[in-house]
């Protein structure tokens, strides 16, 4: 090929492939900063726990706030708190003025929401309880799917002593 029809090919093809080249890096720019539908860790701030009541069921319950500010859903897929023993992901299931609970394998963290725990909708559960006192602080270890275990604290509170 004569280097006159070289230079004519590159004039028809040169801007296209530059506009692709710079289109690329602004992209790639873009992903490296974090933009482009990543996964950014969920956040949570202090919970509260409910002071199982005397001479009741040996179990209570602990709620958190758990936000995703990512583009990416999360799940939290389990908890542990510092005492041991089984914390349960439990979900309430209404069915007309009465409902169930059973327990959960996960619970959902939307993209860009949360997941706000409440007796009403979800909680973990923890069956057989030390002795708690009401203003104590207990630490729990918050586990999900594709976010790094996340550690919290929570306030024992008195039945029906729920803060917002």
């Amino acid at each position: 090929m004569s280097g006159r029809r070289v230079a004519e090919r590159l004039k028809v093809v040169g801007p296209p492939v530059g506009a692709a080249a710079v289109a690329l890096a602004l992209l790639s720019g873009w992903t490296a900063i974090g933009g482009a539908g990543t996964a950014r860790p969920v956040e949570a701030g202090p919970g509260w726990l409910l002071l199982p009541t005397a001479g009741g069921v040996p179990a209570t319950a602990a709620f958190f706030t758990v936000r995703n500010p990512g583009d990416i859903p999360d799940e939290l897929t389990g908890a542990s708190w510092e005492f041991g023993g089984k914390v349960t992901l439990k979900r309430h299931l209404h069915q007309g003025a009465a409902g169930r609970w059973e327990p959960a394998t996960a619970l959902p963290v939307p993209e860009r929401g949360e997941l706000a725990m409440s007796p009403e909708d979800a909680d973990l559960m923890i069956i057989n309880p030390p002795a708690l006192t009401v203003g104590q602080w207990v630490e729990f270890t918050l586990t999900f799917r594709n976010s790094p275990d996340l550690r919290v604290k929570a306030e024992v509170r008195p039945p029906g002593g729920r803060r917002g």
